[in-house]
């Protein structure tokens, strides 16, 4: 039996702990908009195209629709999202942006920029390990079949 890799060379716990490393940079700026990263998620899944389905959320999110109902409850209640029947399909219920929802993206377009400054690491650096990473995250996605050590 193959010995464990020490934590450090593992892929998974080197994307787990930068994943928290990047929540813990974002929750003071969100701290101070009544937000937390979930939401803003579904926020910005919003920001990118307006009237989305709790499905399409969650698809886009990569999370359950279980997930993704409460946080536009939570949402709505915060006045930032409002539920609505489909004017073209009754059975369909799409979530849109309020005025107060839109000019969030303002308030959080430095969320970014933060965690640019913050890192220490030239933006084409952190470009480069994005597309890096989401091409894992594709390739994981496609094929479950195969595993991956770390």
């Amino acid at each position: 039996m193959a010995a464990a890799l020490p934590l450090d060379d593992q892929l998974c716990f080197a994307l787990y702990s930068a994943s928290m490393a990047v929540s813990r940079a974002y929750k003071p700026m969100l701290d101070e908009l009544g937000l937390t990263y979930p939401q803003y998620l579904v926020l910005h899944a919003l920001w990118e195209a307006d009237g989305r389905t709790i499905g399409a959320i969650a698809e886009r999110l990569a999370l359950e629709s279980s997930t993704i109902t409460p946080l536009v409850k939570r949402l709505e209640a915060a006045g930032f999202v409002v539920r609505e029947r489909s004017a073209a399909d009754e059975r369909r219920v799409e979530v849109r942006l309020t005025p107060r929802g839109r000019d969030m993206r303002e308030a959080c377009g430095c969320l970014a920029e933060a965690l640019v400054a913050r890192a220490g690491m030239p933006p084409e650096t952190l470009a480069a390990l994005n597309r890096e990473v989401r091409q894992l995250r594709d390739a994981l996605g496609v094929d479950h079949h195969h595993s991956v050590r770390g």
